[in-house]
């Protein structure tokens, strides 16, 4: 069942948000590495033994690109999730294989565009958490938001 879209007047401030699942594995993390990250704790479980990660650990910016689809998926806003900026993003916990991702959302701020009458930036604090509950992504986005036409 999809979610019904979002609109600035459905937004308030401490309205919370729950994604869906998502399970990451040791090739999801070695393939988006290659690609992206290339270093050994993200691309080879053996080595990675003898890193600061005592294993392999997928990127942050790989656990950054899940909690996207996540956000997305979880929050249908209107015109899209469009980003205007990023607060306060950490890594407290690194994401490793067979984790259990999900994000929970809460709005910490609405503000109306003084310029252009029908639209606000809504301040999110997003915190991404495995299975066991600790948070391995924490940020706040600055989305823009339109009123219902």
């Amino acid at each position: 069942m999809s979610n019904p879209v979002l609109y600035l007047d459905d937004l308030r401030i401490g309205q919370k948000f729950i994604s869906s699942e998502h399970v990451l594995d040791a090739a999801q993390i070695i393939e988006y590495a290659r690609q992206f990250d290339p270093q050994v704790f993200h691309t080879d479980p053996e080595k990675a033994r003898d890193t600061f990660f005592q294993g392999l650990a997928a990127s942050g910016w790989h656990t950054a690109s899940i909690t996207m689809k996540l956000v997305v998926e979880s929050l249908p806003m209107s015109a899209g999730v469009i980003g205007a900026g990023v607060e306060e993003l950490s890594w407290p916990q690194p994401t490793r294989p067979d984790d259990v991702l999900h994000v929970e959302s809460e709005i910490l701020e609405i503000i109306p565009s003084r310029s252009k009458p029908g639209r606000a930036i809504v301040r999110i604090r997003c915190e991404t958490k495995n299975q066991r509950g600790e948070v391995v992504q924490s940020f706040v986005p600055k989305l823009l938001a339109f009123k219902r036409p």
